[in-house]
C-alpha cells in the first residue's frame, strides 16, 4: 500500500503514510478560532474536532480542507482521498487510528473512502446542498470585500448551500438588503462546530505549495482569486448594494475624489498631481468633493494631505453615504482603493491612478492611467514579497531618485486627458439643467 503523492498527510498512530513534499503545519488539525494568515489577514481554523459523524466513529467534515479522523478499532483502517472532477486519487494511507487531511485548503470536490479489512465502511462525496457553509473575507478591507463578495454569491447559487459570509460589521449593512438568502455575520458571532464546510478567501503571498489558492492572485487579479479559490467562473461581477436613501446629495454637478492610502506606493506621487486636476475639474464648472476617511495620512516623516482646493467630506461616515455620493456623481478619481472599488460598484465612471498594480489587478476601466515608460507592476511581480509593515514600501528602488516614479511620472496632463474622454465630461447634469 503506497501514498498518492498528491497532497494530504496522515496524523496518528501506525500511519503508513507521512506528509508529501508539499505538506507543512497546514495540514494538521488546528485549534478554535481565528488566526493570522498572510499580513496579519485572519483565517477561520476550523473545529479541533470535524463537524460531521459517520460510522464506526468516523467523523470528517471540510472545514479548511478534508478532514477525516479514525478511532482505534480492530484492524488498519485504509484511507482514500479523491478529487472527482479530475477523477484523480488525491492521497491514500493506512492507519490504526489518527487524523487524514488534506494538505489543499481552496474548494476541492472531494470524496472520502474509508474500508478496513478489505470491505467499505465508508464513502461520502462533498455536497454543499443544503449544507451550512462558511466562507470567511479577511475584516476590514472594503475593495478586497466589494471585488470578493460577487463570487462567493455565485457559490451560493451554485451549490444552493445555507452560506454564512463573515466579515467587517461596517460593511454587513452594504449586501444584507440585495442578498436576503446570505447569513452575514462578524467573526465573534458564529460558532465553528455549525458548518459542514468553510473557505477562507485572502491573498497569500507566500503559498508556493498553493495550499490556499490554486493558483498565485498576483497572476489572476486581487478580485477574481476568490473565484479561483471557491471554484466558480472567474468572470467579473460588480456586487449589489441596496442603498437606504438613493437621492441627489446635490443638485450641482460633481465628481468625488480620494487622495489618501495605506501605504506610500499606492499614492498618486506626482508633487503637482491633485492640485493640477483640482483646479481644472473646477474649471470646467465641477464641484471637487473629497470622501477619503482621513483628510491627512502618514507614517514617520511622510505625510499625504487633501487636495488643495477640493471641498472637505472626510471623516468615518458610513458606507452607504459614500456609496449615495458615488452613485450620483459624474466620474470618480482615486488610486487603487476602497473607495475605486466601491465606485465602481455604483455603476459611477472610475478613473484609476495606479502605477504599483498592474491593470488586471483591479476591476476593467477605460480610465486606468498608468504609465508604462517607468517601473510599473510591482505588486503582481511574483518575485517580490509585499512588506504590509513598511509605509515607504518600493521594493525595487527604494532609497533612489527613482523610488515611487511609478505615479510620481503619471502626469496631471495624463489624467486630464483620461477624464476628457468620459462621455458627457463638462454637460450640466439633467437636474440642474431643468431649473
Amino acid at each position: 500500500m503506497g501514498e498518492v503523492p498528491v497532497g494530504a498527510s496522515a496524523v496518528g498512530a501506525s500511519s503508513a503514510a507521512s506528509a508529501t513534499s508539499g505538506d507543512r503545519a497546514d495540514s494538521a488539525v488546528l485549534a478554535n478560532g481565528t488566526a493570522k494568515g498572510e499580513g496579519g489577514q485572519p483565517i477561520q481554523n476550523p473545529p479541533s474536532v470535524p463537524t460531521q459523524e459517520g460510522p464506526a466513529g468516523i467523523r470528517f467534515d471540510f472545514n479548511d480542507g478534508c478532514r477525516v479522523t479514525l478511532p482505534p478499532g480492530d484492524a488498519e483502517w485504509r484511507v482514500l482521498l479523491r478529487d472527482t472532477a479530475t477523477a484523480n486519487p488525491l492521497f491514500e494511507t493506512q492507519l490504526s487510528a489518527g487524523v487524514v487531511a488534506s494538505s489543499k485548503k481552496y474548494f476541492v470536490p472531494f470524496e472520502i473512502e474509508v474500508s478496513s479489512q478489505g470491505k467499505e465502511v465508508f464513502r461520502h462525496r462533498l455536497d454543499l446542498t443544503g449544507r451550512n457553509v462558511l466562507v470567511h473575507l479577511p475584516v476590514g478591507t472594503l475593495g478586497d470585500t466589494l471585488g470578493w463578495f460577487p463570487y462567493v454569491a455565485k457559490f451560493e447559487a451554485q451549490h444552493r448551500c445555507r452560506l454564512t459570509c463573515v466579515m467587517a460589521d461596517a460593511l454587513i449593512p452594504l449586501f444584507r438588503g440585495a442578498y436576503p438568502s446570505i447569513t452575514f455575520a462578524t467573526p465573534e458571532a458564529i460558532d465553528p462546530n455549525d458548518f459542514y464546510a468553510t473557505y477562507n478567501i485572502g491573498l497569500f503571498f507566500t503559498d508556493d505549495a498553493n495550499v490556499r489558492q490554486p493558483c498565485d492572485f498576483r497572476l489572476v487579479g486581487l478580485h477574481r482569486t476568490a473565484a479561483y479559490i471557491l471554484g466558480v467562473d472567474p468572470q467579473e461581477e460588480r456586487p449589489h448594494i441596496v442603498l437606504p436613501d438613493d437621492s441627489r446629495p446635490i443638485a450641482e454637478k460633481y465628481i468625488c475624489i480620494a487622495a489618501q492610502s495605506t501605504t506610500q506606493c499606492k499614492y498618486w506621487n506626482n508633487p503637482n498631481g491633485w492640485r493640477e486636476i483640482v483646479a481644472f475639474l473646477k474649471q470646467h464648472g465641477y464641484r471637487v468633493i473629497c470622501i477619503d476617511q482621513k483628510a491627512t495620512h502618514g507614517s514617520g516623516v511622510v505625510w499625504n494631505h487633501i487636495p488643495y482646493g477640493s471641498e472637505d467630506f472626510t471623516g468615518d461616515r458610513p458606507l452607504a453615504e459614500r456609496a449615495r455620493w458615488l452613485r450620483h456623481a459624474d466620474f470618480f478619481v482615486g488610486l487603487s482603493s476602497g473607495l475605486s472599488w466601491l465606485a465602481w460598484t455604483m455603476h459611477t465612471p472610475v478613473v484609476m491612478i495606479s502605477g504599483f498594480t498592474h491593470p488586471t489587478n483591479e476591476f476593467d476601466t477605460p480610465y486606468r492611467v498608468i504609465n508604462y515608460h517607468t517601473c510599473n507592476s510591482c505588486w503582481n511581480d511574483v518575485r517580490v514579497q509585499f512588506d504590509h509593515h513598511d509605509f515607504l514600501w518600493c521594493p525595487r528602488h527604494a532609497n533612489t531618485p527613482r523610488q515611487f516614479e511609478c505615479t510620481r511620472l503619471i502626469t496631471a496632463e495624463q489624467v486630464i486627458g483620461t477624464i476628457r474622454r468620459i462621455p458627457g465630461f463638462g454637460e450640466q447634469p439633467a437636474a440642474v439643467a431643468a431649473d
